[in-house]
């Protein structure tokens, strides 16, 4: 059951599509225990369904084989069996259970699915606002993070490096920036 305690200002209801073409599904890790690599998942999709009385639910589904670090002998084996195993877990899905104010901005709270292992995760969420959009109906602006542990999602890959460390972090931060347009 999705519920929600906290309604966004100007959000109509109805169902807001995310438009993919101006949204982004992001993530950094740290690498090599020094820098990080980013990288976004290319083909996903999403809504944010409100109820007359205010309440938002959001859905969401990634397909993780989408993967772009912009370096594809990277990406092949971050699809493969040690990391996402894409072939047997295709879809990351998330489904909230509450929408909750926190200062000006808002906690969604949902049910995350990764490699096959679902886990509570919180996204810290920002509202932008409603605009009228251009000719096919008003659009909405949210930006979201969170910051993940892979080994929670089964994901228990080690690559350490020979003076200590690991070649990939466990902590995935997760940066969404969604821009939804209001069905008809």
């Amino acid at each position: 059951m999705t519920t929600a305690t906290a309604t966004l200002p100007n959000l109509t209801a109805g169902t807001w599509a995310i438009d993919t073409v101006h949204s982004t599904v992001g993530f950094s890790v740290r690498h090599l225990m020094v820098s990080k690599v980013r990288g976004t998942f290319n083909d996903f999709t999403g809504a944010i369904t409100v109820a007359e009385d205010g309440t938002a639910a959001v859905t969401a589904e990634i397909q993780v084989a989408s993967i772009d670090t912009k370096n594809t002998d990277r990406d092949a084996h971050i699809k493969s069996a040690d990391f996402f195993d894409a072939e047997q877990y295709p879809t990351a899905t998330f489904t909230s259970t509450a929408v909750r104010p926190k200062g000006d901005d808002y906690v969604v709270e949902g049910e995350f699915t990764l490699h096959g292992v679902t886990r509570p995760v919180e996204l810290a969420l920002e509202f932008n606002g409603v605009n009228p959009g251009m000719g096919n109906g008003p659009v909405a602006g949210f930006e979201a993070t969170a910051v993940l542990n892979r080994k929670d999602f089964g994901i228990t890959i080690d690559m350490p490096l020979e003076g200590g460390g690991a070649v990939v972090g466990d902590k995935i931060t997760i940066t969404l920036e969604i821009e939804a347009g209001l069905q008809a």
